[in-house]
């Protein structure tokens, strides 16, 4: 019955998203943008690491797609709560943890098309990067786009106006953001900032999938993304369904 649940709501919401073309090309409009203008600034760089601007920049880009595009998911359900479609779903008999999966499955899968359409992008302005380590990338992407997904969830369960639910996204955000590295090495900072950001756990995923961009897959950095990304979706889904279980949504 899980799977039934699941495969329901996330139908519903794959159909919701299919029919609003400006939700799926859109949302990658933030990172092509810097891909476009950032990206040719770094060329002559000296970026500390053996690998090229593109592969330093390219796996930033993706997770920066699911940390603004999943944090923010949370709205949707602030919308819903407030024309009675969570009312209408705490009567019926469908999983709490299936109204949950469904909804942030569809937001895995519509962050990873963004990001396949963003290295498509990368791949035309010169980015050389092997296609098992693409494939890394794509995942680490769909697994942090789950993770923030149920927490955004969780969150606007809890909260009742967009006011309140906005600055909280942005208070998390964008430090997260910046100690990550997801634009520049982390390492090219002072030796504090770099410290303070492996307290951050997208820093892991960062690194994991530049090492991954440049065909380096038995490395610490790889085991400690993968242990964090495994982590932190275990933790985000399990915090989503109980605030579902608990809020009767």
């Amino acid at each position: 019955m899980l799977f039934h649940d699941t495969a329901i709501i996330f139908g519903r919401y794959a159909r919701q998203t299919l029919r609003s073309r400006f939700q799926i090309f859109f949302g990658m409009l933030m990172p092509l943008l810097y891909l476009l203008f950032f990206g040719p600034l770094l060329r002559d760089l000296p970026l500390g690491s053996p690998a090229d601007s593109w592969q330093i920049l390219v796996p930033g880009l993706l997770l920066q797609l699911s940390l603004f595009g999943a944090s923010f998911a949370g709205f949707a359900i602030i919308v819903e709560k407030s024309t009675g479609v969570v009312e209408r779903m705490r009567v019926t008999p469908v999983s709490r943890l299936a109204l949950l999966l469904g909804r942030v499955l569809r937001d895995a899968l519509l962050f990873t098309f963004q990001a396949v359409l963003l290295v498509l992008a990368a791949l035309l302005m010169g980015l050389r990067a092997p296609l098992a380590g693409i494939l890394i990338g794509f995942a680490f992407t769909g697994v942090l786009a789950l993770s923030l997904a149920s927490l955004s969830y969780a969150l606007a369960m809890r909260v009742t106006t967009p006011q309140e639910f906005g600055p909280v996204i942005n208070a998390v955000t964008m430090p997260a953001m910046l100690l990550s590295g997801l634009m520049l090495p982390i390492t090219l900072g002072p030796g504090w900032l770099d410290v303070v950001s492996h307290f951050t756990p997208f820093r892991y995923l960062v690194d994991a999938v530049r090492d991954a961009y440049t065909g380096s897959y038995a490395t610490a950095h790889m085991l400690y993304g993968v242990l964090v990304a495994v982590g932190l979706a275990a933790a985000a889904v399990t915090v989503g369904t109980r605030v579902f279980r608990r809020a009767g949504a």
